[in-house]
């Protein structure tokens, strides 16, 4: 034997059946290499005999071919009594085997949600009306008479007879009139687990969220396998447990529901891409106002946070912003707002040493506030600085106490904001006649006399008004701008805190102020703390890594009630994946939607969102080069005496948002509310092309009493 044969071993129970394969395949390879006799089954001509012969050859080499069967069925298959395990994978199938008296709207939502793979089967079987209009008859026949034999007995009356026949009669006159269907309905799920251990504790959580609701299931056991060809996409009903329901309970099993953020207060922040509803919320109304957005350069985000602010203003929310790249410049001039532009060469000034006022409604001791403010300067000092040793971390927390002694502010006042605070002069100063913090003032210098002196280191003249204030910081140094946030915030925060108002913080660009771990501790204690003073963080960055690599950057998220996540690059879907439990098809839709499109999450409800904006709102909320490029030849033509031809919002801008010439009012329908409507203003339009091919999504009906 040659030394690449291969021996295939026959077994001897069917030498005739191999040899008889063989001559068959032998034939087929005739048929197919003999250019003279190629024949098929077809040809005229051909025997019954060589038919047959030509027709098992094709069935055998049809079986030699891989077919997408081969490709997706498991390797291996073990059936249990209660579960299956399909290539590594523990499968359990559940059926729904009794239902309460009233099922309410969307009730599936928490199972379809369920945090596990899980494959959901529903199986409906219509009955005819004549058919069981007879059987209703039966059982009303029935009921009355077991009614009227326990009165004449003098037995207490049946409550669930009662209801029973209440029902009944109910549904026997819907049906008669054409207003209810019966149907027989049956529900399965299997859940899926990689072992064991987890797939028992998923089926005990599933069992309590639904027994919850008084809806009760049980295992297929002894039936595992049945179960499990059940929820597969075949169409099979192998179990065959249902129930009776009409048409309304019926209603609320439909799964594919789309939530709805629409509600009598609040502001507009674009339309619902599910049902084309719009999303009208007011973020106070949560547990707390922050808010996180996430989006990639050029996505929208600062568009839709600035129409968000020009929205909120309307209402009467003072807003506060950190502008690092001057975006805000044109929206603060429109609305009146303080516009505040910090750098080396500005006259604008703020004291980190600078005291807040004690609150009115808090209870304080003596040195509280003074502590307070130390703490803060040590986290400042250490971005300032850099890196320190023990030893001079305890020299600077002395030089810190010492230097506001000098102003007569010590731990014994219960008020030392009326007191002239000190400045980071005199903190050099202090410094620089300790022993061994020769090192510190060397490095704290040039912010006082050095590079960066005047910054940091004169008095405050600033003023925090109402309506709109900016902080500008883009003429700053990259290595002063974590400085500069951080001494803003602190500012912001004690001014905050001497007045309960409405009040909402931007801070755009926010991973700079992640790079830091003091600065990011600071943002994340004010991120806890700004509820109590009616205070909504908006935090928005584009560099989604670097803000997770902060031990405070999920944190924040968690505590942010209100998440806005926009177009995202496919390096940064994973992260955001991990944080946000999205879905596939949520990571889907953030990289494929268009700019100013994305995913609105606001508390448990979410929804694919398009932002939307007037033409008035566009002109001055805009960032698009273009458009600003047209808005300033503009209003230089009109200078000059020139009429300009009017700003159109150009066609290439990714945030161009098409305007409506007629104000229109829009019903929305809630599941809490029958009929809502909504004035929508002039200028606005609330259906974009792109929304205009997604199809509405049908409203379900209101809960109704399930049959049985």
């Amino acid at each position: 034997m040659a030394e690449n044969d291969v021996t295939t071993p026959v077994t001897p129970a069917a030498p005739e059946a191999a040899t008889q394969k063989r001559g068959i395949f032998d034939s087929l390879m005739g048929g197919l290499f003999n250019k003279k006799q190629q024949v098929s089954a077809s040809t005229p001509g051909v025997t019954d005999k060589e038919r047959a012969e030509l027709l098992a050859a094709e069935k055998i080499y049809q079986q030699g071919l891989a077919s997408i069967r081969d490709l997706i069925s498991p390797s291996s298959m073990e059936i249990r009594y209660d579960m299956i395990r399909v290539d590594g994978l523990f499968a359990q199938t559940f059926y729904v085997f009794t239902y309460p008296r009233y099922l309410d709207m969307n009730w599936l939502s928490p199972l379809i949600n369920f945090e596990v793979s899980m494959d959901i089967a529903q199986f409906i079987y219509p009955i005819d009306s004549a058919t069981i209009m007879k059987v209703l008859k039966k059982k009303v026949t029935q009921m009355q008479s077991s009614i009227h034999m326990s009165q004449e007995k003098g037995k207490t009356r049946d409550p669930a007879i009662e209801t029973a026949l209440e029902d009944a009669e109910q549904l026997r006159t819907e049906i008669q009139r054409g207003q209810e269907k019966f149907f027989q309905f049956a529900l399965y799920f299997t859940v899926y687990a990689d072992d064991e251990k987890k797939i028992k504790n998923v089926a005990k959580q599933l069992e309590s969220l639904l027994g919850g609701k008084l809806i009760l299931t049980r295992r297929a056991q002894v039936q595992s396998e049945q179960g499990f060809n059940s929820t597969l996409p075949l169409c099979l009903d192998q179990l065959d447990v249902v129930r009776n329901m009409n048409t309304s309970p019926l209603s609320t099993t439909f799964p594919f529901t789309s939530s709805t953020l629409t509600s009598n207060e609040g502001i507009l922040y674009g339309v619902n891409r599910h049902n084309d509803s719009l999303i009208i919320f007011d973020r106070f109304g949560l547990e707390n106002a922050n808010s996180v957005v996430f989006a990639k350069s050029g996505a929208g985000k600062s568009y839709a946070v600035k129409l968000e602010i020009l929205r909120l203003m309307m209402i009467g929310t003072d807003v506060i912003i950190i502008d690092p790249e001057n975006e805000y410049e044109s929206l603060a001039q429109t609305v009146g707002g303080s516009y505040l532009r910090l750098s080396l060469n500005s006259d604008r000034r703020i004291n980190p040493f600078d005291l807040p006022p004690p609150v009115a409604e808090e209870i304080i001791q003596p040195g509280d506030i003074l502590r307070q403010n130390i703490i803060s300067l040590l986290g400042l000092l250490k971005i300032m600085l850099g890196e320190m040793t023990p030893a001079e971390e305890g020299m600077l927390d002395k030089a810190l106490i010492d230097v506001y002694s000098i102003k007569g502010i010590t731990m014994d006042l219960l008020d030392p904001s009326t007191m002239t605070p000190p400045t980071m002069e005199d903190l050099y100063d202090i410094l620089s006649t300790m022993e061994g913090a020769t090192n510190l003032a060397q490095r704290l210098q040039k912010f006082t006399s050095g590079t960066y002196a005047g910054l940091f280191s004169k008095p405050t003249n600033v003023n925090l008004g109402t309506g709109l204030m900016v902080f500008c910081i883009r003429d700053l140094d990259e290595s002063l701008r974590p400085i500069a946030m951080y001494i803003i915030l602190n500012y912001i925060w004690s001014q905050v805190r001497r007045e309960l108002k409405k009040r909402m913080l931007v801070i755009d660009e926010a991973w700079s102020i992640m790079q830091h771990g003091d600065s990011a501790r600071f943002l994340f204690g004010l991120v806890k703390r700004a509820r109590k003073y009616y205070l909504g963080i908006t935090t928005i960055t584009q560099d989604v890594e670097d803000f997770f690599k902060s031990e405070f950057g999920k944190p924040i998220i968690t505590n942010s009630s209100m998440q806005l996540l926009l177009k995202q690059a496919p390096a940064a879907i994973d992260y955001l994946g991990q944080v946000f439990n999205l879905t596939e098809g949520e990571k889907y839709i953030l990289l494929n939607s268009g700019v100013g499109q994305g995913l609105f999450f606001a508390g448990n409800k979410h929804a694919a969102i398009q932002i939307i904006a007037s033409y008035g709102e566009d002109q001055i909320v805009t960032t698009n080069p273009e458009q600003i490029l047209q808005r300033k030849q503009s209003e230089k033509q009109l200078m000059e005496g020139v009429t300009p031809p009017p700003v159109a919002p150009a066609e290439t801008s990714a945030e161009n948002v098409s305007v409506a010439p007629v104000a229109e009012v829009v019903p929305v329908e809630t599941p809490a509310v029958a009929a809502m409507s909504v004035v929508v203003p002039p200028e606005v339009s609330v259906i974009t092309p792109e929304l205009a091919s997604v199809p509405p999504v049908p409203t379900v009906a209101s809960p109704s009493p399930s049959a049985n």
